[in-house]
């Protein structure tokens, strides 16, 4: 594709890497069959090949209307397109870009600016989530069903005493996980455990995605430059191999710290090598058992697994990080029986804060996944990420756990 880029913009380094995406890209179309959002509305803007136009047009100097906005919010960053692309066209980081420039000339409805700001105020102040959270869960019984849903039940929190192993990862907690649902992070250590990994763990702390995609960039990167400072001690300290976090929505923004933060020229550097180091759960185990196939029955021992169940594939792990048919042998070989599900590649409707801010597109796209999961006859329903866990618990009275709860 020719491009025209405004001379100006093209001062910033994330507009030059953009020009070099809009370059890549030569109108196929393939990736209108896998995109969601153009699959639910059918309509060209709303598809990843319209969106690139859109920023195309915004780099080139057009006018920036609130429509533009609109089409690229409605956007869920699910990257089934880059899954589909010929030309391997790095469609979210464009999208970041262009959603950066946009916002800052785009003022927002004032009723949409205090979403965002109450969204990011709730889910980065822990003591407030967790205080809400506690307080919805007492009165989860008498609030209507609509809400009821959207939150999750108390569990009792399973105890694991650690033992000191040679080979260690850094596990990250994220910034609601530990509240909402703090078996996932025990699970992962227990794993780990079991095929000799110690967790070494940091202070819980949001990986950053969520201001990101909420219209703060800035406080974005003050998260991520505040995530290297503190895990690069620990990671010299411990002698750490790997950074994990059993959130895969966490994980891939982990994986863009080496993008975004590619102009500072004081965290470059170490954003590249925190990126590089980062490994969903389910990496580190199929490498582990790849070495030791006999570490399988450690995984499985006193576990049940004569059970049918259905892998929801985050789009975050399949297409973000590009791990497809990563945890599904994992399972199969401890003994689970997998249930096909029809259209896995395309997303829940989860990402994110977009059900929230995006609700009812957000549920059509559940509407769909639960639909073609409730086909699949499937006595429970599992994935690798807390936000499309939740999203699918609120639709339906199948049980949905993480992946790395069924070993516990």
């Amino acid at each position: 594709m020719q491009t025209k880029i405004d001379e100006k913009l093209l001062e910033n380094y994330h507009v030059r890497e953009a020009e070099k995406i809009l370059r890549a890209c030569v109108h196929c179309g393939f990736c209108t069959a896998t995109c969601p959002t153009y699959r639910l509305l059918g309509d060209e803007l709303d598809s990843p090949r319209g969106r690139i136009y859109l920023i195309k047009q915004v780099l080139e100097g057009s006018e920036i209307s609130r429509k533009t906005q609109t089409h690229l919010d409605r956007c869920l960053t699910c990257r089934s397109c880059e899954s589909t692309c010929p030309s391997g066209v790095r469609y979210s980081q464009l999208l970041n870009t262009g959603r950066d420039i946009v916002n800052a000339r785009v003022e927002r409805p004032v009723l949409q600016k205090l979403q965002y700001t109450a969204l990011r105020k709730l889910f980065l102040n822990r003591t407030l989530f967790t205080l809400l959270l506690k307080t919805g869960q007492v009165f989860r019984p008498l609030l209507p069903s609509a809400v009821k849903n959207s939150i999750p039940e108390s569990e009792r929190r399973i105890g694991f005493v650690k033992r000191p192993l040679e080979k260690k990862v850094l596990l990250v907690g994220g910034c609601v996980q530990p509240a909402l649902k703090p078996n996932i992070d025990t699970a992962a250590r227990i794993v780990l455990d079991r095929l000799g990994i110690e967790c070494i763990e940091p202070p819980a702390s949001c990986c950053g995605s969520l201001s990101h995609h909420l219209d703060a960039t800035d406080e974005a990167l003050g998260i991520i430059r505040n995530n290297i400072d503190t895990w690069l001690p620990l990671i010299e300290q411990h002698g750490i191999e790997h950074i994990c976090m059993t959130a895969s929505g966490c994980g891939v923004a982990i994986r863009e710290y080496r993008e975004l933060l590619a102009d500072d020229p004081a965290y470059a550097d170490r954003a590249a090598r925190i990126s590089a180091m980062y490994r969903d759960p389910g990496e580190v185990v199929a490498q582990v058992v790849g070495q030791d196939e006999g570490l399988l029955d450690l995984l499985s021992l006193n576990i049940d697994t004569d059970r049918h169940i259905a892998f929801h594939p985050p789009c975050t792990l399949q297409h973000g990080m590009q791990n497809k048919n990563l945890i599904e042998p994992i399972l199969q070989r401890c003994g689970f029986t997998l249930q096909p599900i029809a259209d896995s590649h395309l997303c829940c409707g989860s990402a994110g804060t977009y059900s929230i801010t995006q609700k009812t597109l957000s549920q059509q796209l559940l509407s769909n996944k639960l639909g073609n999961i409730e086909k699949s006859r499937a006595e429970m329903i599992v994935t690798a990420n807390i936000g499309c866990q939740l999203h699918l618990q609120s639709g339906t009275g199948t049980p949905v756990k993480h992946w790395l709860e069924l070993f516990i």
